[in-house]
C-alpha cells in the first residue's frame, strides 16, 4: 500500500511557515500600505528566500494576502465564538458579541492602517454587494448563538441586527455611545435590542427542560 510523503512533523513544519509568512504579510501592510508591500518584503520580514514563499504561496503576493484574509477572519470568529460561548443570559450575549467585535475590529492594527492608507480597500468590504456577503457570513455564524435563547427564525434575524449595528459604528463612530465599553452598552443593549429580541421567547437557554418538567416526571397539566 503506498505512503503518503507528507509526515505530520513535516505537515506542521509547513503549516507554521505558512502562519509566519501571513503574519509577516500582515505586519509589512500595516507598515507600507498593501499596495506597496513586495514579496521581498514579506520574506525579508522572517528572513527566508524568495523562492520558500512562492514554494508556500505558488500564487506569489496575491495568495498571501487572500490566506492572511482567511486567517484574520478565523482568528476574529474564534475570539467571538469564545466570548459569546460564556454568556449566561441574552443581554449578555448581545453585550459580549458588540463590545469584543468592536473592540477587535477597532483595535486591529493592519485594518487601522489600511484605513488610512488605502480606505477604498476597506470600504469596498462594505458596500452594494460586498455588505451582503459581509453581513450574511457574520450573522451565519453568531445565529447559533442567538438560537440558545430564540427561536431559529428570530435568532437569524437578531444576529443580523446587532451585525448591522457594529458595521454601522465601524463605518461611522458615533461619539455618544462607546461600543467598547461595556458598562455604556449594556443599558444600551437592555434598553433598545433586547425588547425587540424577546418577543415571546425565553430568558432560558431553550434546549434547557424547564424546572417544572424536572421535578421526577410530574406533569404540568
Amino acid at each position: 500500500m503506498p505512503h503518503s510523503l507528507a509526515t505530520p512533523s513535516s505537515v506542521n513544519h509547513s503549516a507554521a511557515n505558512r502562519l509566519k509568512l501571513i503574519d509577516a504579510a500582515l505586519l509589512c501592510i500595516a507598515r507600507t500600505g498593501a499596495s506597496k508591500v513586495t514579496i521581498d518584503d514579506i520574506a525579508g520580514e522572517v528572513q527566508c528566500s524568495r523562492a520558500t514563499v512562492y514554494r508556500t504561496f505558488p500564487g506569489g503576493k496575491e495568495a498571501i494576502f487572500a490566506a492572511a484574509l482567511e486567517t484574520e477572519v478565523a482568528r476574529f470568529y474564534s475570539t467571538l465564538a469564545v466570548s459569546m460561548g460564556r454568556a449566561g443570559d441574552l443581554s449578555e450575549l448581545v453585550v459580549s458579541m458588540v463590545t469584543v467585535a468592536s473592540a477587535y475590529l477597532l483595535n486591529h492594527e493592519t485594518l487601522n492602517a489600511m484605513q488610512l492608507s488605502e480606505p477604498e480597500l476597506v470600504m469596498s468590504r462594505l458596500r452594494f454587494g460586498q455588505m451582503d456577503e459581509t453581513l450574511a457570513s457574520a450573522a451565519a455564524f453568531a445565529q447559533p448563538f442567538f438560537a440558545r435563547w430564540l427561536e431559529p427564525e428570530r435568532a437569524g434575524r437578531s444576529a443580523e441586527i446587532v451585525v448591522r449595528l457594529i458595521l454601522s459604528y465601524l463605518t461611522d463612530p458615533s461619539s455618544d455611545l462607546n461600543l467598547e465599553d461595556e458598562a455604556a452598552v449594556r443599558p444600551f443593549v437592555d434598553q433598545f435590542l433586547i425588547p425587540g429580541m424577546v418577543a415571546s421567547s425565553t430568558s432560558q437557554p431553550l434546549q434547557q427542560p424547564s424546572t417544572t418538567t424536572r421535578k421526577k416526571g410530574r406533569s404540568t397539566t
